[in-house]
């Protein structure tokens, strides 16, 4: 699966290094905005430089020249992880001022998957109408926010199980749900 990975400067940062982990095997396109490459930097230590061995390519995000803001040149999905209720905002509005929202763009009107994993809270009702109309549009709002069914012990445990939802609505395969035994 071909997937653009999206980075804004919203906090969450670890989620999106756990996904690029996860996801060694699809072929994968990183872009990383301006507050997303120092938001990560403050909460793993990581520069970008450090996540292109998990990237067939990274794009600068001020790169609106690059091929991914074309809607002749496919891709799968674009997941913004974790996005910023402020990039959530400029997509809803149309506003493709950036790779990043170039590229939802894109996936929008080539109706292509578009998932926002959302991190800040709490929400404004300007937020909510926002999630409102880009659900309507075709794009999945997915606030990032951990599960407790498998009893996670530790950080790593949390941040895994949303990675595995993220997997699950990409439609990429994980190891097992909650209670999944039981279907056997």
């Amino acid at each position: 699966m071909k997937i653009v990975l999206g980075v804004t400067g919203a906090s969450g940062s670890i989620y999106a290094v756990e996904f690029l982990r996860r996801c060694a095997n699809e072929e994968l396109y990183l872009v990383v905005s301006r507050w997303g490459r120092s938001v990560l930097h403050q909460e793993t230590g990581l520069a970008v430089e450090s996540l292109s061995t998990f990237a067939k390519k990274v794009f600068s995000n001020d790169d609106m020249n690059a091929p991914l803001a074309s809607g002749s040149n496919a891709f799968d999905a674009l997941l913004i992880l974790p996005c910023s209720v402020t990039t959530m905002a400029k997509i809803a509005h149309g506003i493709g001022d950036s790779l990043l929202t170039r590229c939802a763009e894109v996936a929008l009107k080539e109706r292509r998957r578009l998932i926002l994993c959302v991190r800040e809270t709490p929400w404004s009702a300007v937020d909510f109408e926002n999630a409102h109309k880009l659900t309507l549009a075709g794009a999945v709002v997915m606030p990032v926010s951990p599960a407790f069914y498998q009893k996670p012990t530790s950080l790593p445990d949390l941040v895994g199980s949303f990675v595995d939802k993220i997997r699950s609505v990409l439609g990429l395969p994980v190891e097992s749900g909650w209670r999944s035994s039981e279907l056997e």
